[in-house]
């Protein structure tokens, strides 16, 4: 785990804002037509955000380097989940640490 990559990919409102929605995906993305089990399509959270896509496609960069999101890719479209594992790691080694 990369404390500084995590601090710096949460430091940007719009990447807290993407993880925050991806929490709860049933209720910002119930619209997609792909179930969510296999996350959330970019192209939703262009939308979500109001953002171009490379614009999104950066912050996913991102989250994806910090480890905070895990892509999947499915045909043509990559689908994008919260990493609750490195989250939870995350805050119990903030938590001890602070």
């Amino acid at each position: 785990m990369d404390i500084d990559a995590i601090h710096k990919a949460l430091a940007n409102p719009v990447r807290r804002q993407i993880l925050a929605a991806l929490k709860t995906p049933e209720i910002y993305f119930s619209e997609q037509e792909h179930p969510l089990d296999f996350g959330v399509c970019a192209g939703q959270i262009d939308r979500y955000t109001g953002l171009s896509q490379s614009t999104v496609s950066a912050h996913l960069a991102v989250l994806q380097r910090a480890g905070l999101v895990i892509p999947r890719k499915v045909g043509q479209w990559i689908f994008f989940k919260r990493n609750e594992e490195a989250i939870q790691e995350f805050l119990r080694t903030i938590n001890g640490d602070l």
